[in-house]
């Protein structure tokens, strides 16, 4: 498990390096392996598309040990303005990661993410999303979902 955990901060710390219009925060919620936070990276890859990668560790807060799931997420995203500042978002992604305490086993999963965004008077952007993810393999297989609320530092 920890070689899995230094791979995954690895590869977000090598996506911080990027230089580009850059978005990086939290992202807080709840969704099927209870309530979590992810660490959150969103890098611009053209006027309307956005590469946005997560560092999640979802369920250590619920009350049992029960599906505890640190993942990294990756979803690309077409984002539109719908006013100044404001906006819609919406991409396909995947996820993988580690269930610590259920049985050690690795998951994957593929789905999406939608949402909105808000651009605020100082450098800082709030999105409200969710996402839909098809479980493929790991402790909890089938389909499940998270909702975030976003908060993020435009540099």
């Amino acid at each position: 498990m920890k070689k899995v955990l230094l791979i995954m901060v690895a590869v977000l710390g090598m996506a911080f390096a990027a230089n580009a219009q850059d978005n990086l925060g939290v992202r807080l919620g709840t969704g099927s392996y209870g309530h979590g936070a992810e660490l959150s990276w969103q890098h611009a890859l053209g006027d309307n598309n956005r590469l946005e990668l997560d560092l999640g560790f979802n369920g250590l807060f619920n009350n049992t040990n029960a599906y505890q799931f640190i993942n990294l997420t990756g979803v690309y995203q077409w984002h539109w303005y719908i006013a100044d500042k404001f906006g819609w978002y919406v991409g396909p992604g995947a996820t993988i990661g580690i269930f610590p305490d259920a049985d050690k086993s690795f998951g994957i999963a593929v789905g999406g993410q939608i949402g909105i965004d808000y651009e605020l008077p100082i450098p800082l952007q709030l999105s409200l999303d969710a996402r839909p993810m098809w479980n493929f393999l790991g402790a909890y297989n089938g389909f499940g979902w998270g909702a975030c609320l976003g908060i993020r530092y435009m540099f």
